[in-house]
């Protein structure tokens, strides 16, 4: 059974931190890229971050550049995503979906139809 399960999302002031983990199990996420999408409310869900499936290489929305940094680790059975969340700002507020990509030819993994499993969500509040 395919899992992506998020946590660490919560309520946090302009300027703090968070950091978000995901777990996903039931397929050999090590060979799929990853990524972190979030929606706010009333807007279109957009990518925030992406890694390879190795970890060498990673992709940053333009925003959060220099704030968010993701990472994996691949252990045996399952895989966790983090996401490190430094400077947060109340435009940052949103759903965090954690996901994973089967896609075989190392793209940047920045839009929504190149993923194939998808979290539950976490959310994310910044308030001012």
């Amino acid at each position: 059974q395919v899992q992506l399960v998020e946590s660490g999302g919560g309520l946090v002031q302009a300027g703090g931190s968070l950091r978000l983990s995901c777990a996903a199990s039931g397929r050999t996420f090590s060979s799929y890229g990853m990524g972190w999408f979030r929606q706010a409310p009333g807007k279109e869900r957009e990518f925030v971050a992406a890694i390879s499936r190795s970890g060498g290489s990673t992709y940053y929305l333009e925003s959060v550049k220099g704030r968010f940094t993701i990472s994996r680790d691949n252990a045996k059975n399952t895989v966790y995503l983090h996401l490190q969340m430094n400077i947060l700002k109340p435009e940052d507020t949103a759903v965090y979906y954690c996901a994973a990509s089967g896609d075989p030819y190392g793209r940047r993994l920045d839009k929504l139809d190149e993923y194939d499993y998808w979290g539950q969500g976490t959310q994310v509040t910044v308030s001012s």
